[in-house]
């Protein structure tokens, strides 16, 4: 039996005429009625009781019309999943977050993908960079975000943003008073630098741009977070370097001003990263979205 069959049986069902069903179906009525003989033969019972107005389901045949209508929607359904996944709007998305792009930023993307594709589960894995290109390889996950980049060889790095940087100074600090404070005033001052863990990272751009100046940064602290480097911030252990995503955290004492003079290139870019090979309509769909939104936030 296929599937034809089961189409052919309910039209003439529903019609209760075969010329009718045929009409329906664009075929000629013969080969309709050698199919539903056929399909009755395959399943030995008789399916319709003639009459000379045209065809009446029999009992079996009533059961056997309300199974195929169920084979019918069940069919249904896997083509129009299997159609969806084809087209990158069902399935799963496992992806890898890290670093301060999660207070702001990501969220947002990630909505405005769920927007466009409700229908896709987002499984989110809290992973350094080195436990993302890892991931990626061994494919644990399927897109991760992160700064600050070297190249990697499979994996490739598609860009979301780039931020301004900003001071995270207590409020207490004479810095805090001046609207915008200049590059040049953090030599001498104490800093707070995140994250430790893979280098390169945003503490290599932090110690670049102070060379770039013409002084070398007192590090007070290295942490592994933003959070927990604004925390030291108001908590009196220095100044705080940090991107526009970190804004969002409001520690009591802790205000954000921006610079002036910040040697080039003065921004940080946030990008998402997966592999070269990956040829999944999930990505693709994923990708198309990063797009529009890094249009958007040129608009």
């Amino acid at each position: 039996m296929d599937l034809r069959h089961l189409r052919y049986f309910i039209a003439v069902a529903e019609e209760k005429n075969i010329g009718r069903a045929a009409a329906r179906l664009h075929i000629s009525q013969p080969p309709l009625t050698r199919q539903i003989q056929q399909l009755e033969a395959e399943l030995g019972v008789s399916l319709f009781i003639r009459t000379p107005r045209g065809v009446e389901l029999t009992e079996v045949g009533e059961l056997f019309l309300a199974e195929a209508r169920n084979i019918r929607s069940v069919v249904e359904q896997a083509t129009e999943r299997t159609q969806r996944a084809g087209q990158g709007k069902l399935g799963r998305l496992d992806i890898a977050i890290f670093g301060s792009a999660i207070l702001d930023v990501i969220p947002k993307l990630l909505r405005a993908y769920k927007v466009m594709f409700p229908k896709v589960k987002i499984v989110l894995h809290t992973m350094n960079k080195g436990e993302q290109i890892e991931a990626l390889q061994q494919r644990r996950i399927s897109v991760g975000f992160n700064r600050i980049l070297s190249p990697t060889p499979g994996i490739t790095a598609e860009l979301v943003t780039t931020e301004a940087l900003l001071l995270a100074v207590n409020a207490a600090h004479p810095l805090a008073s001046r609207d915008v404070v200049p590059f040049e005033a953090l030599a001498g001052e104490p800093l707070v630098l995140f994250p430790t863990g893979v280098r390169p990272s945003f503490v290599d751009t932090v110690v670049a741009l102070c060379q770039s100046a013409g002084f070398t940064p007192e590090v007070s602290q290295e942490v592994g977070d933003a959070v927990t480097a604004v925390a030291l911030v108001a908590g009196g252990f220095g100044l705080c370097l940090v991107p526009q995503s970190a804004t969002v955290l409001a520690f009591p004492g802790v205000v954000y001003r921006p610079l002036s003079d910040v040697p080039t290139p003065g921004r940080v870019d946030l990008s998402c990263i997966y592999r070269s090979d990956d040829q999944s309509p999930l990505l693709a769909g994923f990708l198309a979205e990063v797009r529009r939104f890094r249009a958007g936030l040129r608009t």
